[in-house]
């Protein structure tokens, strides 16, 4: 045996016991990886280098080391693989443990959630209407401007059409709607009479917000289409609405309004429920509180949805729900119903 195949076998030995002692003290994935290169990898590991010297060394001397770097070669990738299956298991077991759930622990108490002023105040509407023989509809927020405004009597360069500036999806065609009238001829043309519906939902006004104004409120609809009907029914309906809503000694009138697609048209107040029509600051001093609009729906309306207005006649009124709200709850700024703020949602139950 030569010196030169003595040094490179004995120099074999050492890497090997070298390598598998500082194997067996790596803890780390990263640490594994710079372990591999420095002695395994292709361009400058410990054992490349050997194996890149082979050529130098006679035939025989040549065999005899280059099978013994392969066999070096062998027992460090072997270790490897051990040592790299040994952190994972122990990186998995770590993280069972941390992930671990003690199912012996009381859960977590859900909080009891609030109901929502205005979906109480809908509630309500809907019962009361109900009662009344009335059904309850819903319809699209996002609406033609045939619904929302041609067939309610309001043609385009209409002045009406000032008083209810939206915002538009689709300029002259689609809008999200300005009122729930809409449903009046959605409903209408779907049904042949009698027809009591109301239509509770929400509305889209492009309106400057302060403590009485908000671009996105709530209205409910009605409408009553029959052979015999008359304002005075239309006033017994809303009488019967402001004393189940605000006690039984509730008084309402009518006061001459303009609406372009009812005629005769009118506003219909309530007597404070603060004063009790004395006059205060929440009447503003005149002993009625102001609730909403009405008439007898126009003949041309019926019209157009293939009613014969000499057969048949109706009235419509709306309301704002917040309005009825902020009256029932003592409520003196329309923007918290939108505020997502808890300390005013616990409030109701």
């Amino acid at each position: 045996m030569t010196t030169a195949q003595t040094d490179e076998e004995r120099r074999l030995g050492e890497m090997r016991a070298r390598a598998l002692a500082e194997l067996a003290t790596i803890e780390a994935s990263d640490a594994l990886e710079e372990w591999r290169t420095r002695y395994l990898g292709r361009e400058r590991g410990e054992l490349t280098s050997v194996l890149k010297g082979l050529g130098k060394l006679p035939g025989d001397d040549r065999k005899r080391v280059g099978q013994a770097a392969n066999e070096v070669k062998v027992a460090l990738e072997q270790a490897l693989e051990a040592r790299r299956g040994e952190l994972r298991q122990r990186d998995q077991a770590s993280a069972l443990e941390r992930e671990r759930l003690d199912v012996t622990l009381p859960g977590r108490t859900i909080p009891r959630g609030h109901t929502h002023p205005l979906s109480l105040v809908t509630r309500d509407l809907a019962r009361i209407f109900r009662q009344m023989g009335f059904e309850v509809y819903q319809g699209p927020e996002v609406e033609t401007d045939y619904y929302n405004f041609q067939a309610l009597n309001i043609p385009q360069d209409h002045p009406a059409r000032d008083m209810q500036d939206t915002f538009w999806v689709a300029p002259g065609q689609i809008l999200l709607r300005t009122q729930t009238s809409p449903n009046q001829i959605r409903i209408m043309e779907k049904m042949r009479p009698p027809v009591r519906a109301i239509v509770p939902g929400r509305v889209y006004r492009n309106e400057a917000i302060d403590a009485s104004h908000e671009a996105v409120f709530h209205q409910v609809e009605g409408l009553l289409i029959d052979e015999t009907c008359t304002m005075a029914e239309l006033r017994g309906v809303v009488e019967r609405l402001a004393r189940e809503l605000f006690g039984a000694n509730r008084k309402v009138r009518f006061r001459p309004s303009y609406f372009p697609f009812t005629e005769p048209s009118a506003e219909f107040d309530m007597d404070c429920i603060n004063c009790n029509g004395a006059g205060c600051r929440i009447c503003k001093y005149s002993g009625w509180l102001e609730m909403g609009g009405s008439g007898m729906v126009d003949p041309r309306v019926l019209r157009g949805v293939g009613y014969d207005p000499s057969v048949y006649r109706g009235f419509a009124f709306g309301l704002g729900i917040e309005r009825i709200a902020m009256l029932r709850y003592g409520i003196d700024d329309i923007r918290y119903f939108a505020g997502n703020d808890l300390r005013f949602l616990r409030q109701f139950s």
